[in-house]
């Protein structure tokens, strides 16, 4: 395998790391403090092509690899993982489910507003009452003279509030279990569709979570994707996909965690030397160092093999537990090697301490991941 990245990789890293580091990471702390969400970088995210990363130019997007998909989810997150996480999940949910399942005509309706950044989407899949267990949502819809009406909610819906576009999974035929499921594309606007609470989270807090409310929500039926009962197979997949824009991203945070450690090594002194001199610290740094190459190396098998149309599901499987587990261990060595200053906001550790937490637990928790990777592997054999 060829590890080496591409002329064009390369443009696109340099790219995407010279806005995260000129336009994100001076405004990171206001968004984080206030909650807002930050229209102004994401705007001109969508006007540089990275909301619409892996779709074709005859619908707005720019048309690059999985792999430049990693690379630039990478970039934005090691300047702040909540703007990293916007760009990942409206390219690889909503817009993705809608270009890899809908039929032409919803595609060229709803596919180039979202891949141009002019609006942007949701993917309601987690109710509060299924997590994990994603098949076990209560949320229903029954067709009655040419629309679906959607009874339900939906919970921690990245761009929930934000959103112009959402697709949403519900019950077609509660009888036949995960077979019975059906997605949706929901517009804002639509009569019995709002937002509920936005949610006051631990970190990723620029990144918009909200609850879905659906009462009696009238859908076209022409607004079902696919077929009736193909909406949870469609959604696993949509997963898989996720996974590696997932791990792109606790890969970010894992690097942001180890350049702030050793930069902040180099300059601190105790003892008078540097804490760089210190073995307990340069054995903390080689382990960090090692940990999220090994990581950076599994996401980019993970996404060269989907570029592929290789079967990438244990792989982005694989990539998402490591690059999730190792980045939260970086990120908590960051904070011990800054000492008290780790728990002091004005130093960037604090808030990635904070925001990694997620990657264990969104698209699929560490836990989820193992299962999957087992199953695989039995499978196998």
């Amino acid at each position: 395998m060829d590890f080496n990245l591409t002329e064009s990789n390369l443009e696109i890293q340099k790219l995407a790391r010279d806005f995260a580091q000129n336009r994100i990471v001076p405004i990171v702390m206001k968004y984080d403090e206030t909650s807002e969400f930050p229209w102004e970088p994401v705007k001109e995210l969508g006007e540089m092509g990275f909301l619409g990363i892996l779709f074709p130019e005859e619908l707005e997007g720019a048309n690059l690899t999985t792999v430049d998909y990693a690379i630039i989810v990478e970039e934005i997150s090691k300047a702040d993982p909540s703007i990293g996480l916007t760009v990942a999940s409206h390219n690889g949910l909503c817009t993705n489910h809608i270009y890899m399942f809908s039929n032409d005509e919803l595609k060229k309706k709803y596919v180039p507003d979202l891949a141009s950044g002019r609006k942007l989407g949701a993917w309601g899949l987690t109710e509060n009452v299924s997590g994990s267990d994603a098949a076990g949502m209560i949320t229903t819809a029954v067709l009655k003279d040419g629309y679906y009406y959607i009874n339900g909610s939906k919970s921690f819906i990245t761009q929930g509030g934000v959103g112009e576009t959402a697709v949403v999974t519900a019950h077609t035929d509660r009888s036949k279990g995960a077979k019975g499921i059906s997605a949706f594309i929901v517009e804002k606007g639509f009569e019995g569709f709002s937002v509920g609470k936005k949610e006051n989270k631990l970190g990723m807090r620029a990144s918009d979570t909200c609850e879905l409310i659906f009462d009696n929500c009238k859908v076209p039926a022409a607004n079902l994707i696919g077929k009736e009962g193909e909406g949870f197979k469609q959604c696993m997949q949509i997963l898989d996909g996720g996974r590696i824009s997932i791990a792109a991203l606790s890969v970010g945070i894992a690097q942001a965690a180890l350049d702030h450690s050793v930069r902040y090594s180099k300059q601190r002194k105790q003892f008078g030397k540097s804490l760089s001199e210190f073995q307990g610290i340069q054995f903390k740094i080689a382990d960090m160092a090692t940990e999220v190459e090994a990581a950076r190396l599994l996401t980019y098998k993970a996404a060269k093999m989907k570029d592929e149309g290789k079967d990438f599901k244990l792989a982005a499987s694989m990539a998402k537990y490591y690059a999730s587990e190792i980045a939260t261990k970086a990120t908590n060595e960051a904070v011990q090697i800054h000492g008290g200053y780790g728990f002091i906001k004005e130093f960037p550790v604090e808030k990635l301490y904070r925001d990694v937490k997620l990657t264990t637990i969104g698209e699929g928790t560490s836990e989820v991941q193992k299962m999957i990777m087992a199953r695989t592997l039995v499978e196998m054999y």
